[in-house]
């Protein structure tokens, strides 16, 4: 009896090492298998429209990876969110976008992965309980789908009721102006207008043309003028420069003058004054009676016989 409950024990730790080592296996074997996978978030602007999880991620065409959960961000309902598990060794970098593709025309939707210059770090979050986010860009069907929604509104815009009345008036007119032209009489107008529009186009030329000379002319002669213009300038500039060094030389002449020679000229130009009255004066008798002036008696009279 001893023996055989010997044997439920053994039998018993048997199992029970067995179970353990398997749990451990399949531990390490998650373990493993978590070191070898990176997860990353990427958060879409636009609606994921086929994109499934369990999807693959491409990183330039080469799967890295899969799509492991997509939701709505509790954040902002209008994003979606995206958590992918790519392979450790995928070069995501900070420079590394994210956006939809389509493999061909009726292909399956998935991530592509783009970017990633190579001296650029590796996109790591600073919390190790943080899941980095991988920046997104417009996929192409996105741009295709916003130029058609462009194309539609500016169509809607063009062929609104104001500018199909404009296109109706201009037909309008055009339906009169060729029913004008069909007249007799408005064909002789036509060509009177054409054969005036012609010689006002030669008369134009002609214009144009002496024009043309008369530029050519100015081209020819201005480089001669601006020379002459030049040499005398520099005449100028050379004169004032002598004239600068010769007020330099005088300035003590100069202010001497300006102190005394200016302070004696007042008294001199009135002497000046009173001796110009003087000459003057002189002048007036001697002009009247030159020789009771010069003589200092009234002058002889002169002999009339009878």
């Amino acid at each position: 009896m001893e023996t055989k409950a010997n044997y439920v024990l053994i039998g018993a730790f048997t199992i029970l090492v067995a179970v353990f080592g398997l749990l451990f296996a399949l531990w390490a074997a998650k373990y493993s298998a978590d070191k070898s996978f990176q997860e990353y978030y990427v958060i879409f602007n636009e609606p994921v429209t086929g994109l499934t999880e369990g999807g693959s991620v491409q990183y330039n065409g080469i799967s890295v990876g899969t799509i492991e959960e997509l939701s709505l961000n509790p954040r902002d309902p209008r994003q979606v969110r995206a958590r992918l598990k790519l392979e450790a060794s995928a070069p995501v970098k900070v420079d590394t976008k994210a956006k939809l593709s389509q493999a061909g025309i009726t292909g399956s939707p998935f991530i592509q992965l783009t970017g990633g210059s190579p001296n650029a770090p590796r996109l790591v979050s600073n919390d190790a309980d943080t899941i980095p986010v991988i920046t997104t860009e417009p996929s192409a069907l996105q741009n295709i789908a916003d130029t058609a929604s462009k194309l539609v509104a500016r169509l809607d815009k063009l062929m609104s009721e104001e500018n199909i009345e404009h296109i109706d008036n201009t037909l309008t007119n055009l339906d009169n102006i060729t029913a004008a032209l069909g007249d007799a009489t408005q064909k002789e107008d036509l060509r009177a207008l054409v054969r005036n529009a012609r010689l006002a186009s030669e008369q134009l030329n002609a214009t144009l043309e002496s024009a043309n000379g008369a530029v050519a002319n100015i081209d020819r002669e201005l480089p001669a003028l601006l020379r002459k213009l030049d040499a005398t300038l520099t005449r100028l500039d050379s004169a004032a420069g002598g004239a600068d060094a010769i007020l330099n030389e005088n300035r003590a002449a100069i202010q001497s003058f300006a102190n005394d020679g200016l302070a004696q000229l007042g008294p001199t130009l009135g002497e000046l004054r009173a001796l110009v009255r003087d000459l003057r004066r002189v002048t007036d008798r001697l002009d009247g009676s030159p020789a009771r002036y010069l003589l200092g008696r009234d002058a002889p009279k002169e002999f009339e016989p009878e």
